[in-house]
């Protein structure tokens, strides 16, 4: 049987630091399933700078949980055994686990050392600031006392970065670029802000052997020890983009030509994207940041949008092979770097322009659908979501076809697979006043009578001898026309 393979990013910025996240992900492994999750997003399972750190302020990549270190021996998400315990219960249920790798910095250091920087523009890191040379002390030596030389034997320290942004010695904030006028940044990088090599903390330098040595050996010991389907590679834009490409091999080479690996390469230029893949020997996928902003936009502009371009210039257009489609994650949530959240009232519709397709590998946000913590909490859409999880599983199958003729009203169909029964669909987005949409769904479908899976509509639709069948939406709206479901609970297992 045919399976559209759904992701889930299994965390938000505030998900609770009780310690306890991946207890809950083993508990849920089975649901996940059912739902049509069959693989999942884990946040960075490395010890972070505090007991509290997200896993993106990353202190000791050997340390899982396991070692008393800055104050804590789990991280925010739990132990090193819970860890592993949980990717087996997802094994167990055919739930694939990708393990969110932080490789361009490091933070939390153990101790300062001095050394020579220059100051550099943050708008245009090429432009040195600073008259001359000068001493900074930096967090740059790492030595990792709670952990020793277990595992790795390797300590960092300065002569390892080629940037940092503090000067314990004056309390000063800046863009330093260490080893003053004789090292400059890797030019191999996006060339945002003139080079965007530094990102934040202190900067791991890839155009030394040691380092990259180093960090192939972390991702060979990581997959061994954690026996995960595949990593998620975060902040790849600002990283020697060679050694992406040998990184990625090197894994995919050591697990097999399943493992996969998805970068955030965080450019909503398709150009860009386009060069980056060449880089890599596309040996990874991107997750598809244009059709976020178009997403994003759309949200914004409401009738005044045109959803007949909706996919242009987008990754899945281009590139749907290697496009990971999502609507919102940690970063693009409220009060984040990357805010650009989409508008609850299309929502569901952004949901099922990425679910609902062909193209792409979607990525279903856990701050949509569970909700999101903090100061200015969220509530989930876990019941606006589901029917369309539910749809992808059991009814977006078949050739597509799409009805994109109007700019404020879209339809595409799906005609179904003979392999899984009772599938097809017709799905139909409005972005003003409500609409509706004539198309074909097959003349063999004649007398059928089709229901809105998403439940914003009573009526019952009658297909008509020759395949066609007039579909109706509310404004501001998606509706998604199907057969009804064979029972009352939605069970996406049985799609291996």
């Amino acid at each position: 049987m045919p399976a559209n393979h759904t992701m889930m990013q299994f965390f938000e910025w505030h998900v609770d630091a009780d310690g306890q996240h991946w207890n809950r992900l083993k508990e849920m492994a089975p649901e996940l399933k059912q739902w049509g999750i069959d693989s999942v997003w884990i946040p960075p399972v490395t010890k972070g700078q505090s007991a509290e750190d997200t896993g993106y302020g990353v202190y000791d990549l050997y340390d899982l949980g396991e070692f008393d270190q800055k104050g804590t021996v789990r991280t925010k998400y739990g132990t090193k055994e819970e860890l592993k315990s949980a990717i087996a219960a997802c094994h167990e249920f055919g739930v694939a686990v990708y393990v969110d790798l932080v490789m361009n910095h490091k933070a939390g250091a153990d101790e300062t050392e001095r050394f020579k920087v220059v100051e550099v523009d943050p708008n245009n890191r090429n432009e040195v600031i600073s008259e001359e040379p000068f001493e900074i002390e930096g967090w740059t030596k790492f030595t990792f006392p709670g952990r020793g030389e277990q595992y790795s034997a390797f300590k960092w320290d300065a002569t390892h970065f080629n940037g940092t942004d503090f000067d314990n010695a004056t309390g000063n904030n800046g863009i330093y670029r260490i080893g003053g006028e004789n090292r400059g940044w890797d030019d191999k990088v996006d060339n945002e802000f003139g080079n965007y090599d530094y990102l934040m903390f202190a900067n791991i330098d890839y155009r030394l052997p040691e380092v990259r040595e180093e960090m192939m050996e972390w991702g060979r010991w990581l997959v061994d020890t954690l026996q995960c389907s595949g990593y998620r590679l975060d902040a790849i834009k600002h990283i020697n983009h060679d050694f992406i490409r040998e990184f990625a091999g090197e894994m995919i080479r050591k697990r097999g030509e399943d493992f996969y690996i998805v970068g955030e390469f965080w450019n909503n230029d398709l150009n860009a994207c386009r060069e980056f893949l060449d880089n890599v020997d596309y040996r990874i996928d991107l997750f598809d940041v244009a059709l976020h902003y178009k997403l994003h936009e759309a949200s914004q502009s409401g009738s005044a949008f045109d959803l007949t371009k909706i996919f242009d210039d987008t990754l899945v257009q281009t590139h749907p092979t290697n496009a990971v489609t999502f609507v919102d994650n940690h970063d693009s949530q409220p009060g984040e770097s990357l805010e650009s959240w989409i508008d609850d009232w299309f929502k569901q519709s952004a949901y099922a322009l990425i679910l609902l397709r062909r193209d792409g590998y979607p990525c279903v946000f856990y701050g949509d659908y569970f909700g999101i913590g903090g100061e200015n909490p969220i509530e989930g859409k876990k019941m606006a979501i589901d029917p369309l999880l539910y749809a992808r599983c059991q009814k977006a199958y078949g050739e597509q076809v799409d009805y994109f003729d109007h700019p404020n009203t879209i339809g595409w169909v799906r005609l179904g697979s003979e392999e899984v029964e009772g599938s097809g669909c017709a799905v139909v987005i409005a972005n003003g006043e409500p609409g509706e949409k004539r198309m074909n769904v097959g003349a063999e479908r004649a007398g059928e009578e089709w229901i809105d899976l998403t439940n914003t509509r009573e009526d019952k639709i009658v297909i008509e001898e020759d395949g066609f069948a007039t579909f109706p939406v509310n404004g501001g709206s998606v509706s998604v026309w199907a057969l009804p479901e064979q029972d009352s609970t939605m069970d996406c297992a049985v799609q291996e």
